[in-house]
């Protein structure tokens, strides 16, 4: 008889063990969402805060469909073959938020590097779609890096959105194993390319530890997001979501998470959160609200 593999993913320590809040909303935001025939990051990337976020009647909406043409190693999204974007998308999110009741509105994509844009007008349509049926809502886009094409930036700065991220993810020497299809000075110049080309719009960036980066490393990654026009970053913890991918290196405590708040603010960033469950749209509205006094 075949041995069962065995478990390689490490216990989490207590400070990643939670009780989860209870009510009717979380199921409410699941209908809404099923019916809408949309999709969330929180749902196809496995996030520990989903049942929190969900129960507050919030959620990250993921456009251009739930496949991914890249095989990043610490990401539970499916890569394989992928689907023609679907027209009608941008207003089934819009229309989705509004049901939410949602004021401030989080929009986020696979990376599509089939498509010419890279999924850039879907971007820039569903901005619109979201302002026109919930007029003076906010909104925030997560982008991938468009392979470094200026124009389909262009295309998603072009559209105003409130807050551009792009996430770094991790330190440079880990790109190889962590983000095999990325490039860590790519990611960096669309930061600066968005601050260059729209000053009044709040570029945001995030990292990830516990994936064997050094304290070193870690400084000198918020130092160049900050200097590429970051103002606002999130750091959390790295957790493995299955056992097909990279394991975790180690679970950093929540004290260290508070230093690397103090060091990110110290470099001049508005607004940090840094914490074990600390996610890219985590408490997205409340950071933003405070850059804006």
């Amino acid at each position: 008889m075949k041995k069962a593999a065995a478990n390689t993913r490490a216990p989490k320590p207590p400070w990643l063990r939670r009780k989860l809040p209870s009510g009717p909303e979380h199921e409410q935001v699941r209908a809404l969402i099923r019916q809408g025939q949309l999709h969330t990051v929180c749902q196809e990337a496995k996030c520990p805060n989903q049942f929190e976020c969900f129960s507050a009647r919030t959620a990250t909406f993921l456009i251009l469909g739930s496949v991914c043409t890249r095989h990043c190693r610490f990401c539970n999204i499916e890569a394989g073959p992928v689907t023609a974007p679907d027209p009608q998308e941008p207003q089934r999110v819009a229309d989705a938020a509004a049901r939410m009741n949602l004021r401030y509105v989080v929009v986020t994509s696979v990376t599509r590097d089939d498509l010419p844009d890279g999924g850039a007008e879907m971007f820039a349509q569903t901005i619109r779609a979201i302002r026109k049926t919930i007029p003076g809502a906010l909104v925030e886009v997560l982008i991938p890096d468009f392979q470094g094409d200026p124009g389909a930036l262009g295309t998603v700065v072009d559209a105003k959105p409130n807050v551009l991220n792009h996430n770094i993810e991790t330190v440079p020497r880990l790109y190889p194993t962590v983000r095999p299809e990325a490039d860590y000075q790519r990611s960096l110049d669309l930061l600066a390319s968005a601050k260059q080309l729209a000053p009044s719009i709040a570029i945001k960036s995030g990292i990830m530890l516990g994936l064997g980066e050094t304290a070193a490393e870690v400084s000198q990654t918020l130092k160049a997001i900050r200097l590429s026009g970051g103002s606002i970053v999130t750091i959390g913890q790295y957790l493995q979501p299955t056992e097909k991918h990279l394991s975790v290196e180690r679970f950093v405590p929540p004290d260290e998470f508070d230093t690397w708040r103090k060091e990110a603010l110290d470099l001049g960033f508005a607004e940090v959160a840094s914490g074990p469950f600390v996610r890219s749209s985590y408490h997205a509205k409340a950071m933003y609200h405070r850059t804006t006094g």
